[in-house]
Parts: structure tokens; sequence; C-alpha cells
């Protein structure tokens, strides 16, 4: 910045090039010629205050999902030990409420059930940490 003393009155006063003012000239337009940042203001709605009774109702929603995800983890968990791929020693049930049975020992088939049950017990998983994550007390 090239600035040049000058003397008045007993005192010395900087004084400011032409080319500097030129500078700060063409910064100024610059910053005014910008356009604005247009800031959405989100209006913030206030939270509805809960009462205990509400507030112990979600308590217990949450800990019921959370109980779901346990409960799913441990099939998961007992679903991969399962050892299905030896042949002849294993056997798929399904029986209904009337008692009515389906009964398997076919290993193929047996190995497409616990794939397609193990993927869709995971799809589940899934969604209840989501829920979990999701849940507002």
């Amino acid at each position: 910045m090239a600035t040049t003393a000058v003397k008045q009155n007993g005192t010395s006063k900087n004084e400011v090039t032409a080319k500097t003012s030129v500078v700060k000239k063409l910064a100024q337009d610059a910053v005014k010629s910008a356009p604005a940042k247009v800031q959405k203001q989100v209006p913030k709605t206030p939270e509805p205050t809960l009462n205990l009774d509400e507030r112990i109702n979600r308590f217990e929603k949450l800990k019921g999902i959370a109980t779901n995800r346990e409960r799913l983890v441990g099939t998961l968990s007992n679903l991969t030990r399962f050892n299905y791929n030896s042949s002849e020693s294993c056997t798929f049930y399904l029986r209904d409420a009337s008692g009515l049975e389906f009964k398997t020992t076919n290993s193929t088939l047996i190995n497409l059930i616990a794939e397609q049950l193990q993927q869709t017990l995971e799809e589940r998983k899934s969604q209840l940490e989501k829920q979990l994550m999701e849940f507002q007390l």
C-alpha cells in the first residue's frame, strides 16, 4: 500500500494514493454486486409438551421395539448356527394351528428356505433399528 505523509497544522496525516483507493472502490463494488444469500427462515414449531402418561406410553413403545429387535437378533443367531447343509441329518417342519404338518429332509429346499428366512429377518432388523434411531420420546 502506498501512502504519503502530509503535514497539516503541526500534525502528520497519511494520504492514500489513487491506486489504493481504486482497489478499495473495486472491492466495495464487488461486495455490493454479489447476490445476497437468502436464508430460508423455517418457523420453529414448539414441541408439544407431554404429560407423564404420554411419556411413559412412548417409553413402553420404545422398549417394545427394542425387545422385538433383541428377539430377532437371537433368531438370526440361531439360524446362522444351524447346520442345514449336511445330507439327510436335517429335517424341516411346518405345523399350523389345526395340526397339519409339512415335513422335508431335502437339504436344497431347506437351504433355500433358510436363506430366504435370513434375508427377511435381516430386512426386518434394519427396519427396527431405523425405528429405534428415529424414535423420539
